[in-house]
């Protein structure tokens, strides 16, 4: 008996391996043609980015000056002047939205990540609302803004353009960080418990700082959509050809001023166009970076403590 059942086993293990070695062949080109397939698609996905950037320096690169980057804007057609304004209202209002939305999102998504049991509803109710929020377009959102700051305070303003456009951030933030916390072990968690910490230390020294990258990753991506949105800014911060002068008057934003720049006839103010846009992918890139690295270096800091 016993020798009958080591004859089947060892059937069994000859036509497996006779159908791995017959199939091998097979399989092995399946593989090798999935992956070229995968790599095609991901140079087709690449390419329109990368010649964005390529038109992008190639015609914005002339463009950058000592004047370009720090003097205001010069007669209409004249090709004078600079975006400094424009610059300095951009990291304005995207440093206030910043401010705003960034902790609100966090929060949504710590909440809805380690304490959304108790409250199935209204956490249900916080996700729909937060899906709902980011299909909104940006214009719908400024034209909300506009009428609910801008006309009752009386005046354009930077903080009626960063609060509008943290509505824009908000959702973003809330989504990745869930995501993201939702990525750390449970063992973790029930370890911390274990050893007697309250929830909220376990919720703040093991699952945020853990998830420090991710969570910075989502402030970085909603940094680079609001920097590029020229509609709710419109109906919010005007633009103007001045630096900051106080907190209730217009302010110029990059998006702006290159749309400006892009509707005159001139090939002069074209061309700073093109700068202007060189000059907003640098400065978002830069901050990407920036934020990056100091993401790492906390997680670092956090692991050698540990």
């Amino acid at each position: 008996m016993i020798k009958d059942t080591k004859n089947k086993d060892k059937d069994y293990k000859s036509i497996i391996q006779e159908h791995i070695t017959k199939n091998a062949p097979k399989r092995k080109a399946f593989n090798n043609f999935m992956t070229i397939l995968l790599f095609v698609f991901v140079i087709v996905a690449i390419i329109p980015l990368c010649s964005i950037l390529v038109e992008v320096f190639k015609n914005g690169f002339g463009a950058l000056s000592f004047d370009f980057l720090f003097k205001p804007p010069g007669s209409i057609g004249s090709g004078d002047g600079g975006i400094g304004p424009a610059i300095q209202g951009t990291l304005m209002v995207v440093g206030f939205a910043t401010l705003i939305g960034a902790p609100v999102g966090v929060l949504a998504g710590v909440f809805l990540s380690e304490y959304s049991g108790s409250s199935r509803l209204f956490a249900y109710f916080l996700r729909l609302f937060n899906d709902v929020l980011t299909g909104i377009p940006s214009i719908v959102i400024g034209i909300a803004g506009y009428i609910t700051i801008v006309l009752t305070l009386g005046s354009f303003s930077i903080l009626a353009g960063a609060f509008v456009l943290s509505i824009i951030m908000i959702p973003i933030i809330a989504r990745v960080s869930e995501e993201t916390l939702k990525l750390v072990p449970n063992t973790l968690r029930e370890a911390a418990y274990g050893l007697g910490l309250p929830k909220w230390k376990v919720v703040w020294h093991i699952v945020i700082m853990g998830s420090k990258s991710g969570i910075t990753t989502g402030i970085v991506l909603a940094i680079s959509r609001i920097a590029g949105e020229t509609a709710p800014l419109i109906m919010t911060i005007l633009g103007t050809s001045l630096f900051f002068s106080a907190f209730n008057s217009p302010v110029d934003a990059l998006p702006l001023r290159i749309w400006r720049l892009a509707s005159q006839p001139y090939p002069s103010a074209h061309e700073q166009g093109w700068g202007a846009a060189l000059l907003l992918i640098l400065l978002v890139l830069s901050l990407s970076i920036a934020l990056r690295m100091f993401a790492q270096k906390r997680s670092i800091t956090f692991k050698s403590v540990t």
